[in-house]
């Protein structure tokens, strides 16, 4: 199952080194202000269809896709993130 979030981060490392015109999302590998206000946008659709009970894996599955988008933009590593929540296991 988390393959699926290892082929997302995959995705945005290969457009990185190979654009698609017209890729949504190159548009937000190439654009951190866009990138930011899609994460930014999309946490606060899933926190309200939380809230209503509607909607919400739609929601969820959007706020990861971006996160991953904006993280790859910004130049922090899945794995480095992953490694921080290993390290606070207790």
């Amino acid at each position: 199952m988390l393959k699926i979030l290892e082929d997302l981060v995959t995705l945005a490392r290969e457009r990185k080194k190979n654009p698609v015109e017209g890729s949504y999302t190159n548009k937000l590998l190439e654009d951190k202000t866009l990138a930011k206000e899609k994460i930014l946008e999309e946490i606060d659709e899933l926190i309200d269809s939380v809230e209503k009970n509607t909607n919400k894996i739609h929601e969820a599955a959007d706020v990861f896709y971006h996160l991953i988008m904006y993280l790859e933009k910004s130049g922090i590593k899945i794995e480095e993130v992953m490694e921080e929540l290993n390290s606070r296991k207790k």
